[in-house]
């Protein structure tokens, strides 16, 4: 996909989210639909979380796992009718997810490594890719409209009484179907900016182009990528490759997400081996905050060393924050996870560059040396 990493400037776009309203261009993830008798059974078994429990108008965050336990993705469902649901996934996944769901439901994957005949979950769902052109009028792709002026931005587009008074109504992770400004939406009070007040809105393609500058009209500002991995950074908020999955292959548990999966489930693919292999998590994710101003940012695979310099964790994701510093994430172990610990981190990009010492401890030698940074918190809201 050809996008901007910003529009105007990441910091900029940052206070915007924050403290005004974001627009961002997601119309390059995944949206599916599961709809049918066998829809809601049919995503129990390939979703970690309990899809049962939601009712029409609620959504929940979840993961698909294999029968190792290993996380494929990381998603989001959401109920729009008694047997419809929008699935919407990574774009980085899109074809994976796409060719797993299908491979499931139609038996052409193993769902369960103690029981290898066991196949054909979900024979009466029906999946639909609601970004193919075959879908005609019912195709959707998601713009993200984030912050605190988020809400009054959509209704300022115009709409009818009732809409207006669904939309105004909906708590977080909620979603409505109506018409604004015009367009057929479907809007979900979700997002991933960390953000409380946003939104998340589904339109079809002809008409996205459109929606966009009728928001930017309205008082949107645009967003690129720089500032979509800043908010979900500092928000504590896991990006898949990254905080998920990935060269670590971290798993939810260790991410701070397991409350979303639910073990309590009689079945979903991959669950006895995940109560088998994360069972105990010596690693964890926790978020930090580098101690100095004007620092190089730390990458992805940057090393953490404790005291005697040896190597206990990595960095997985490092951008500038609401207040101007680095905000990052970072795998270590559990010991290390208490607000205030200080954490050593040498910016080796991911260690591609070594780490080379002086060949002269002369005046004026400059030695290798990590940066500090400082156990936060894993949520802001909890600081």
């Amino acid at each position: 996909w050809d996008m901007p990493v910003w529009y105007s400037s990441v910091k900029e776009e940052h206070r915007a989210v924050r403290t005004a309203a974001g627009l961002f261009d997601v119309a390059h993830m995944g949206v599916y639909q599961a709809e049918g008798d066998g829809a809601c059974a049919f995503l129990d078994a390939v979703c970690a979380n309990d899809i049962s429990a939601l009712g029409v108008g609620e959504s929940c965050y979840t993961h698909f796992l294999d029968p190792e336990a290993n996380v494929i993705d990381d998603l989001l469902v959401y109920r729009r009718a008694e047997k419809k649901y929008l699935v919407v996934v990574n774009a980085s996944n899109d074809d994976k997810d796409w060719a797993w769901l299908n491979g499931v439901r139609d038996g052409l994957v193993r769902v369960d490594e103690q029981r290898p005949w066991a196949y054909g979950f979900g024979r009466d769902a029906v999946l639909r890719n609601l970004r193919d052109p075959a879908e005609g009028a019912d195709m959707r792709v998601d713009l993200a409209l984030q912050g605190p002026r988020s809400r009054d931005i959509l209704l300022r587009l115009g709409c009818d009484p009732e809409t207006a008074h669904r939309i105004r109504g909906l708590s977080r992770t909620e979603l409505t179907e109506g018409r604004v400004g015009g367009f057929d939406l479907v809007i979900s009070r979700t997002g991933y900016t960390g953000e409380r007040m946003g939104f998340e809105l589904f339109v079809h393609p002809d008409r996205v182009a459109a929606l966009w500058e009728a928001l930017v009209q309205a008082g949107a500002v645009q967003a690129g990528l720089a500032c979509r991995d800043s908010t979900r950074t500092e928000a504590g908020l896991p990006l898949y490759g990254h905080e998920l999955a990935g060269p670590l292959a971290i798993d939810p548990d260790t991410a701070c997400f397991g409350l979303y999966v639910k073990l309590w489930k009689p079945f979903f693919i991959g669950r006895e081996a995940y109560i088998e292999r994360y069972e105990n998590h010596p690693q964890t994710i926790v978020r930090f905050q580098m101690e100095e101003k004007g620092v190089r940012r730390p990458v992805q695979g940057d090393p953490i060393i404790d005291r005697r310099g040896k190597v206990v964790g990595f960095v997985t994701s490092c951008a500038i924050d609401s207040d101007g510093l680095l905000t990052g994430m970072a795998l270590v172990p559990q010991e290390y996870k208490k607000k205030g610990t200080q954490l050593q981190i040498y910016q080796l990009d991911g260690g591609a560059r070594p780490l080379k010492g002086a060949e002269t401890v002369a005046m004026g030698t400059r030695l290798p040396r990590p940066d500090t940074a400082i156990v936060l918190n894993r949520f802001p809201s909890a600081n």
